[in-house]
């Protein structure tokens, strides 16, 4: 046995008696504690227990909100300019023209028609804004921007991405989907109409520039249907929904989401009570199904102003506004502009 267990000499401190090893070398002279109060020294030690699996409980209840808030899709960031760009059918392109003295001119070709674009910005960057129409492939398309002087002309290019629109089925008068030779013939002349006025692109029509296109949404209510849908009218495809539509009781106001002129007011076989304004520079809207239309061709409105009501009119299933916006002769999706 060494001198750390047997006892010995330490140098420097002299000679200490060690205690076997065998003997603990902490002794704890505590009272004799009686069964009856055993219980009661217990408890603290339980209610450590029984707080520590609460503790753990509540974590395991919480590792789901956890895990979902871990894994949760972060929010899309606000939108700064108007409108969005969104490069699918029924979208809006934002093409840099890059810096110029003056406003570059641009079009893009819609069948056998060279389409003048909108083009915004200033000295140092102007951005042609294009509507993509619905039926566009996905893939390569382009616009042209003219050269001054009579120079060679360029081109932009930008890709059109793919784009899923849901179906949407709908029960409505058969004569509004069966037409009768009469109901041809009136459709025909109104679409014939119709198309002079989307051709419609004027500077400042409502006398003064735009401070921004961002749209502000024209009478409350549910939007019942969305840009898009392929619609099914009583079993039957039709084009697609080029408008937003929102539901709302019939007489309810509307109001004008930006300032314009009014370039259209008519009763129409599809769209009922319907007036155009135009915005500027190709930018146009529509309101359809209406009650009253309480303007008149000519008649300039201002932001909020309101001027026609929500009706049943056309061909519908119940009252709202279907609401429309075009760029460049094409119909797009309203929620890019607000």
């Amino acid at each position: 046995m060494d001198a750390a267990n047997r006892g010995g000499t330490i140098a420097g401190v002299g000679r200490i008696a060690l205690p076997p090893s065998h003997i603990p070398l902490h002794i704890c002279r505590c009272p004799a504690v009686t069964e009856s109060a055993r219980p009661a020294l217990a408890r603290p030690a339980f209610s450590i227990h029984r707080r520590r699996a609460l503790i753990g409980a509540a974590g395991l209840l919480a590792q789901p909100a956890m895990l979902g808030l871990l894994h949760a899709k972060p929010s899309p960031p606000a939108p700064t300019v108007w409108p969005q760009a969104l490069q699918v059918p029924g979208g809006v392109a934002r093409l840099s023209l890059g810096p110029a003295a003056t406003r570059p001119v641009a079009q893009v070709r819609q069948g056998d028609v060279d389409v003048p674009l909108r083009v915004v910005g200033d000295t140092i960057e102007w951005t042609a804004i294009v509507g993509i129409p619905l039926a566009a492939a996905p893939g390569d398309a382009f616009i042209t921007v003219l050269a001054d002087g009579g120079g060679s002309p360029r081109l932009v290019h930008y890709a059109v991405a793919h784009k899923q629109y849901k179906e949407q089925h709908l029960k409505v008068s058969p004569r509004t989907v069966d037409l009768s030779p009469e109901d041809q013939a009136r459709y025909e002349r109104e679409r014939d109409h119709q198309a002079q006025v989307m051709a419609a692109f004027t500077e400042q029509p409502g006398g003064v520039a735009l401070p921004s296109p961002r749209m502000r949404v024209p009478v409350p209510g549910r939007r019942s249907s969305s840009f898009g849908l392929r619609r099914v009218f009583n079993g039957q495809p039709r084009n697609p929904h080029s408008g937003m539509d929102i539901a709302a009781p019939t007489g309810t106001p509307i109001v004008a989401p930006l300032p314009g002129r009014v370039i259209d007011v008519g009763d129409y076989f599809f769209n009922g009570g319907t007036v155009w304004l135009d915005h500027g520079q190709g930018l146009l809207s529509m309101y359809c199904h209406l009650s009253s239309m309480d303007v008149r061709v000519g008649d300039v409105v201002s932001l909020g102003q309101a001027f026609c009501k929500v009706g049943a009119t056309g061909r519908v299933t119940g009252p709202h506004l279907h609401w429309g916006v075009m760029l460049n002769r094409t119909m797009v999706d309203p929620a890019l502009f607000l």
